[in-house]
């Protein structure tokens, strides 16, 4: 028996996974090299589908809070990842995954408390008026059911969107991207598409944030006519509660108050678009949609909802929901509204709420943003810094006078904040807008890592500054 014992422990001690016995070496070799990786991946996985900083892309293996760590265990901070959104591998995040995971997953077809209860605390934090759920897997998913809905209740078939808007990757929602459809190798735009300018108050045509809200919304008015005037009728309008692909544009006031009174007028209704940055980012509440003083007929959200756990859902008012169950087959969807999802939805409403996060994204978000003031002063380099809460972007130009956008600085300092291993990304339609959307553990510990290396690369990219 000691024997037996002694040669079990010795297996554990120097076990390395083994190949398995099939022909093929190819498939079946375990991989740990790097290089190995990346060349398996790029043998087999679709070239669409965009790595971080090809051809040298950053491999990560764990990550914990705000920070992502590599294969050599170097620490990288993230300041991107809006999707874990309490904080990488939250613990108890996990715990609630894996204890529901041991007991029981199936769908939705069957009575489930951890559905039901979930579906209460969620619309509990949404306006009255909104209190019905459909739970499905992606933002994306989510799009599409909510297309579908103004269609049943308008009997239209057509969209207003705003311009460089995003709203996911499937056939319809891509329709209504303007990030998607206007790309060099997109579809176009669909002829049931009607675009509204980007209501930008830094670049755009209005730009006096007092009355822009109105200007911008006037568009809406033409646009519905031009949808009267080809025989067809409107479905609806959705757009982003804050613009992520767009640029980190926080919309300007009474733009969607404005928006949503003319579609509504005209039989349509409208989406909030609350996917990436929604569950608290903007400081102010839960949804950003109610610092426009407005409550849509549907909101779609996703991405954070999950805490990285692939959840999302539509949120509607009762007789939208009524409409489509008089009209259309039942709604199911396999994986929508499972065990274990719900318990990690309930686990992320929980760590908001007990953590304070809400509130801690607002007080970091405007330290945040009054440290970016403050360097904007100092590097002409820097057209624009705006944003709310953890919602961030610095737009940078060749000229403050001519607002000239400049894609080549914004990519270097991308690049440099890369070597000195602080993760940000480019967005905007010139690819000049450095997006800050870190998980919402992000502090003023944080703020000052960024800010230190952030103010290195510029004064190494302009020492006279």
């Amino acid at each position: 028996m000691l024997i037996f014992l002694i040669q079990n422990l010795l297996s554990l001690l120097f076990w390395r996974p083994q190949r398995r016995d099939q022909e093929d070496s190819d498939s079946d070799a375990v991989i740990f090299d790097k290089d190995a990786i990346y060349k398996i991946r790029k043998k087999h996985v679709a070239e669409s589908c965009i790595l971080f900083y090809d051809p040298d892309p950053l491999q990560i293996v764990r990550a914990q809070g705000t920070y992502m760590y590599d294969e050599n265990d170097n620490e990288y901070l993230d300041c991107i990842n809006n999707v874990c959104h309490v904080g990488h591998c939250h613990p108890a995040v996990v715990r609630a995954g894996q204890e529901q995971m041991a007991i029981l997953n199936t769908n939705s077809r069957y009575l489930s408390e951890l559905n039901a209860r979930y579906a209460q605390e969620l619309t509990s934090t949404f306006p009255t008026e909104l209190d019905t759920i459909y739970f499905m897997n992606s933002g994306s998913e989510a799009t599409d059911f909510a297309m579908e809905l103004c269609k049943v209740w308008s009997d239209g078939t057509d969209f207003l969107v705003v311009d460089c808007g995003y709203h996911g990757h499937t056939r319809s929602a891509t329709s209504v991207s303007s990030y998607k459809f206007n790309h060099p190798k997109g579809i176009g735009q669909p002829s049931f598409v009607q675009q509204m300018s980007l209501p930008d108050t830094f670049r755009g045509r209005f730009r006096d944030r007092e009355t822009a809200g109105e200007q911008y919304a006037e568009e809406a008015e033409v646009l519905l006519q031009n949808i009267h005037q080809r025989g067809a009728k409107v479905a609806g309008f959705i757009a982003e509660s804050m613009l992520s692909c767009g640029g980190q544009i926080v919309l300007p006031p009474n733009y969607l108050k404005n928006v949503y009174r003319k579609v509504r007028n005209a039989g349509g209704l409208c989406i909030a678009d609350e996917v990436q940055v929604g569950f608290g980012r903007c400081g102010t509440g839960m949804w950003v949609f109610e610092t426009q003083d407005v409550v849509p007929d549907i909101v779609t959200i996703g991405k954070p909802m999950g805490n990285g756990h692939p959840i999302s859902a539509v949120v509607c008012k009762r007789a939208i929901a009524d409409k489509y169950y008089r009209s259309r087959p039942e709604y199911f969807n396999t994986y929508g509204g499972n065990p274990v999802s719900m318990a990690i939805g309930l686990a992320v409403l929980k760590v908001i709420r007990k953590e304070g996060l809400i509130e801690h994204a607002r007080v970091t978000g405007q330290m945040f943003l009054e440290r970016l003031i403050e360097i904007k002063s100092q590097f002409p380099c820097i057209g624009d810094v705006r944003g709310m809460g953890l919602f961030l972007g610095i737009e940078f130009v060749k000229d403050q006078g001519t607002r000239e956008p400049d894609e080549k600085t914004a990519v270097s300092v991308k690049k440099m904040m890369y070597s000195r291993r602080v993760i940000v990304s480019t967005e905007g339609r010139h690819n000049n807008i450095i997006k800050i959307k870190p998980p919402m553990k992000f502090g003023e510990h944080e703020v000052g890592l960024f800010m230190n290396h952030f103010e290195g690369c510029l004064r190494f990219l302009f020492p006279l500054s």
